[in-house]
């Protein structure tokens, strides 16, 4: 907002009958002129159309290319040390886990690779940014902004509202049933998640921040086996924090998210995705959202396969760099694409808001408050992680966005802050 002082009114030569009245007009002339300003700098801001992006060399865009090249080295040379082969890494890590078999596909993941851009110009990349390969966690990300456009289409009226009203009982399909008839009587024949007196508890914000606490089964995978207390004593017998009040990053949770908001939208949410996302970001056609081999339901007598919100256990979104910088370029224009606002500035502000966790605010919007995700980033800069590692830093200040895959976590730090010297 512009500041007038009447000593500068005075040499404007402005003589109102009344300083409150002409205040008030300099205001709004004021505020008219700032969203002139915002809107002509939207309008030149560039969007990549389909399968294309500016390149600019990075001094063009401020940037040291010799310290630039050292970031780039510096991510290749500090690789993740988890085999290439996603079935061998899956089975040291989480497949050891109770009931940790993988249900979902997985895809022996290619060299380190990266895309930066700045002012929505590419101006480094590396490794091989059009490879489809999994992007984990990451999928999150996807699954929470289907669930911020049903918000804001008016299909979730509040994300305070508890979901269990939302929810219609699953019937889950199974065309080849391996079991007696007998074996299933006096069990319910349709799933209601949400149900019990502790999960009736829960909403679309527990669920979106991770702290939703709910117990039970999905897809094979209890609750307490996703990432369990290495006392297995607690494994069932744990105190259950209420709803809201404790932080737990929990898979099954998240594919639960995935069942919840599958029955909102009524058709497969990479359909979804595909038309109010994917489409309108100019994404490539290579991208797919897998679910699990037995995440099929039956939705107005039709089977549908629910995706995963990660490669936990397989499945996920398989994508390229180049379309996960585009998921980055959306979040740091607060879900505006070329003029059309595909997610509300409303929902950013509260996937950017922290919760229990103030690292964690929507899924998968890590937040850096306090500077305690990326010590050497600002604390306006956040990210969207998953295994791997598989990072998309997006730096709002500096109209930074990165790409980087397969980077060894704990490298994390050590390349940001040599990215951020190559524009100093």
């Amino acid at each position: 907002m512009i500041n007038f002082s009447k000593g500068l009114l005075i040499q404007l030569n402005i003589k109102p009958r009344s300083m409150k009245l002409q205040l008030n007009m300099i205001t709004i002339i004021s505020l008219v002129l700032l969203l002139l300003q915002q809107s002509i700098a939207q309008e030149a801001r560039y969007y990549p159309p389909l399968n294309e992006w500016d390149e600019a060399s990075p001094s063009s865009q401020g940037a040291n290319e010799s310290l630039l090249d050292e970031a780039i080295t510096y991510a290749i040379e500090h690789e993740s040390s988890n085999p290439r082969n996603m079935e061998v890494a899956h089975y040291m890590g989480f497949g050891k886990e109770p009931f940790g078999y993988a249900i979902g596909p997985l895809k022996e993941r290619g060299e380190p690779t990266g895309i930066i851009i700045k002012n929505g110009k590419i101006i480094a990349s590396w490794g091989e940014p059009e490879r489809v390969d999994m992007t984990h966690s990451v999928s999150k990300t996807f699954l929470s902004s289907l669930v911020g456009v049903a918000y804001d289409r008016g299909m979730i009226k509040d994300v305070h509202d508890l979901v269990g009203p939302y929810m219609a009982p699953i019937s889950f399909y199974n065309p080849l049933p391996t079991y007696n008839k007998a074996d299933g009587f006096h069990h319910n024949d349709l799933f209601e998640p949400f149900a019990s007196e502790h999960n009736g508890k829960i909403t679309w914000d527990h669920l979106l921040r991770q702290t939703s606490n709910w117990e039970g089964t999905l897809w094979g995978k209890p609750d307490w086996a996703d990432r369990p207390d290495k006392d297995p004593t607690q494994w069932l017998n744990a105190e259950r924090p209420e709803p809201g009040t404790v932080y737990e990053y929990n898979d099954t949770r998240v594919n639960l998210l995935a069942l919840a908001i599958q029955n909102i939208w009524r058709k497969p949410l990479p359909q979804v995705l595909k038309e109010v996302v994917m489409d309108k970001i100019d994404a490539s056609p290579s991208w797919r959202w897998h679910g699990y081999e037995n995440s099929w339901i039956l939705l107005d007598g039709a089977p549908v396969q629910v995706v995963s919100g990660g490669g936990h256990w397989g499945g996920g979104m398989f994508i390229n760099a180049y379309d996960q910088a585009r998921l980055g370029y959306l979040t740091m224009n607060r879900g505006q694409w070329n003029g059309e606002q595909i997610l509300s500035d409303e929902w950013v502000t509260m996937a950017m808001t922290p919760g229990v966790s103030k690292t964690y605010g929507f899924m998968n919007w890590f937040l850096n408050t306090e500077q305690e995700l990326i010590k050497t980033a600002p604390e306006s800069a956040f990210a969207h992680f998953g295994a791997g590692t598989n990072m998309v830093y997006v730096d709002p200040v500096q109209n930074l966005v990165a790409v980087v895959r397969w980077i060894d976590r704990k490298s994390i730090d050590g390349f940001v802050e040599k990215l951020l010297a190559s524009f100093k």
